[in-house]
């Protein structure tokens, strides 16, 4: 009976001691699983692909808006960034990277890139800017409604080329040479409502087209003779060359009319426009809504930019042989040219 009663306790001892290492391993486990898969939004890190089309002051401004709304959230962001160059290619493959990465949010910075973002997941949420017309570029639905994995912030204020076009007129002159690539949708789209305007307002437009930023100069070189002005849209393709617009502009003493205001600061004589920055950090709180599983992209309404102001650079006019009018200056910010 004693040593059966040794038995007994010594088998009651492994049971409890099991017992413990059992509820030591369940609350181990429990840790684990609270410090991985329950983490919150701001212990878990999110990877965002940063799909650029092109390098210029505007766009960079846009993406350097984004990346500020984020890095001021309580989100845990890695970036992943990527320039496309202005070649259509190269968009598509870093959008198919990004997919094929797995990355949580994708930014896309201008047309040509958002629909390379759209076109290569309809999983992965979509958040672009630097976009001109998001429904004609098929991106969204409505901008009320945008429906899909797509949303974001346009660069397109509607009131900008009408001012611009009233503002030429305004001034005296007739006919308005522009160079765009017409390869891009984003471009297309504001020519169309340049041409509109133009006819209600009695002026002329000639056109002049750039595949690439190579082509830019000799495109604005065609329109010498045609032409009483420039006006140059927010096109990628010329942006990124507007040097060399400017470089005629100068030579020939024709006054340069630009789409947004980095290009006044660049040399470019005035702009009805806003500030790239501002359209990328609202695009940032777009994505912080997303990747915090407050709302679906498709819920979020895209938005067109606020704001317009206008900027005359009074070292172009100069340049350019523009008489800057009291008028003019009573509704401007007269700015100098930035030296790089």
């Amino acid at each position: 009976m004693k040593k059966l009663g040794m038995i007994l306790l010594f088998g009651l001892l492994l049971f409890l001691a099991a017992c413990g290492t059992d509820s030591e391993d369940t609350s181990s486990s429990d840790e684990q699983g609270n410090a991985s898969g329950g983490e919150d939004a701001g212990s878990k890190e999110y990877v965002v692909g940063v799909l650029q089309h092109v390098e210029h002051p505007s766009l960079d401004a846009a993406t350097e808006g984004f990346k500020a709304a984020l890095d001021e959230s309580d989100l845990n962001v890695q970036f992943e960034e990527e320039n496309a160059q202005g070649d259509s290619k190269n968009n598509q493959s870093i959008a198919s990277k990004f997919v094929g990465d797995e990355v949580d949010l994708i930014f896309a910075n201008a047309t040509p890139s958002a629909q390379s973002a759209a076109n290569e997941t309809e999983e992965i949420p979509v958040v672009f800017t630097s976009v001109t017309d998001p429904v004609g570029a098929g991106l969204v639905d409505s901008m009320e409604s945008p429906g899909g994995n797509v949303t974001g912030t346009s660069d397109s204020n509607p009131d900008a080329i009408p001012s611009t076009m009233q503002l030429i007129k305004d001034m005296g002159y007739e006919t308005v040479g522009t160079v765009y690539n017409s390869g891009e949708q984003n471009s297309v789209t504001q020519i169309e409502q340049m041409k509109k305007v133009a006819d209600e307002l009695g002026l002329t437009v000639e056109e002049a087209s750039a595949a690439t930023s190579a082509d830019v100069k000799q495109a604005a070189e065609s329109l010498v003779g045609e032409a009483d002005v420039f006006y140059i849209i927010t096109d990628n393709t010329v942006v990124s060359a507007l040097e060399s617009v400017i470089m005629v502009s100068e030579q020939e003493k024709l006054p340069l009319f630009v789409g947004e205001l980095d290009s006044v600061a660049r040399g470019g004589f005035a702009a009805y426009g806003f500030d790239y920055y501002d359209i990328g950090y609202e695009a940032g709180q777009k994505a912080i809504q997303i990747l915090k599983g407050e709302k679906e992209p498709g819920e979020i309404p895209a938005e067109y930019p606020q704001n317009l102001i206008l900027n005359v650079n009074e070292d172009a006019a100069a340049n350019m042989g523009v008489e800057i009018t009291d008028e003019i200056k009573e509704q401007a910010t007269i700015v100098q040219t930035q030296q790089e």
